[in-house]
């Protein structure tokens, strides 16, 4: 799954100030591998209405990798409909930058790529967010066994704050 691409970034000015500059791609895929939490917005049956909770995530290979048990909400609404969105920022009105990305939640069974998903998030996270890979393709912690899920962005939305900016990439 690893993506090489570099995104189409285009700059909206309509939603800026007029001394703001386009968010580099290169500041918005730090702030994905960098930051400690995440919101998920998942789709629940019937698309009565949307689901949303945080939650650890790593950037690895061009995609934001999550975990859950498989009895969790969002991986009950992800097994229906895999589009979601993944959030993070900052809560700060006038400081930071808040990246929205759009994609499909795509289940990672192989043990190769549990076992570096894994690893990553001990690089990011430390031993206390230590993962086996079982030999059914889910991740087993402390809390049981989870799924792991990776959303491949299909586009990204960069809000600068302090000089507000609206920047998007397509994939």
């Amino acid at each position: 799954m690893t993506r090489t691409l570099e995104p189409v970034t285009e700059f909206d000015g309509r939603y800026s100030e007029p001394a703001a500059q386009p968010t580099p791609w290169a500041t918005a895929r730090a702030r994905l591998a960098d930051a400690p939490l995440y919101w998920v917005s998942t789709v629940r049956p019937g698309g009565r209405r949307p689901h949303v909770t945080p939650l650890i995530a790593v950037w690895h290979e061009g995609a934001l990798h999550f975990c859950t048990g498989a009895g969790e909400r969002k991986a009950r609404n992800l097994a229906e409909t895999p589009g979601c969105v993944v959030t993070t920022g900052c809560n700060d009105l006038d400081r930071g930058l808040d990246v929205v990305v759009e994609g499909e939640a795509v289940r990672v069974t192989d043990t190769a790529a549990l076992q570096a998903v894994a690893d990553a998030y001990v690089a990011k996270y430390g031993e206390e967010w230590h993962f086996d890979v079982a030999d059914d393709g889910t991740f087993v912690g402390d809390g049981g066994p989870a799924l792991v899920f990776a959303v491949a962005p299909e586009a990204v939305w960069a809000f600068a704050k302090g000089t507000y900016g609206q920047t998007r990439y397509r994939f």
